[in-house]
């Protein structure tokens, strides 16, 4: 069915469902019905429960009567720090004057390397290549910043063809 507009061109008839499987014929355009029920959504917060459902003027009653009036302050509450903040054992870091470093390789294994490296004429790159590790990797162990690997060193000596010594300092 079609419909006439104002123009005198035709204008096809769209439906709109309603509840009630009703069908009624609506020109084209969105499907407005003014009958719609809507009622408004409403969250409601419940209190709390337990220990903390005393309100402050039954507490502050009981504190009037001479009552007995247990309070739990909550662990840094009110306040924007971390939980993960507090280290437990601060007091023995504190204490401890000592500076701790992590063991790195030692300078007779950095120039052994080197020497091994240039012997074979390659550069750290082509090295780092035939172990399949980056090029970093072998510039840290040559500026003896590396922490010692045992597998990164057992390949170094079979790239190598020699049996580099000990890593540790």
């Amino acid at each position: 069915q079609e419909r006439l507009k104002s123009d005198g061109q035709s204008a096809p008839l769209r439906f709109c469902f309603k509840p009630g499987n009703q069908t009624v014929k609506m020109p084209s355009g969105p499907c407005l019905d003014a009958r719609a029920d809507w009622e408004p959504v409403v969250f409601h917060k419940t209190g709390p429960k337990g220990k903390a459902s005393k309100s402050a003027t039954e507490v502050n009653a009981a504190r009037r009567s001479g009552q007995a009036v247990d309070t739990d302050k909550k662990f840094s509450g009110g306040t924007n720090k971390s939980a993960h903040s507090v280290v437990p054992n601060a007091v023995k870091l504190d204490e401890n004057a000592e500076t701790f470093r992590h063991e790195t390789v030692s300078h007779d294994f950095k120039m052994a390397l080197q020497q091994a490296r240039l012997a074979k004429k390659m550069s750290q790159a082509a090295l780092a290549t035939a172990i399949c590790e980056k090029g970093s990797v072998i510039n840290e162990y040559e500026a003896g910043k590396a922490i010692p690997n045992g597998a990164i060193i057992n390949k170094l000596n079979r790239a190598l063809g020699v049996r580099l010594p000990k890593a540790h300092a």
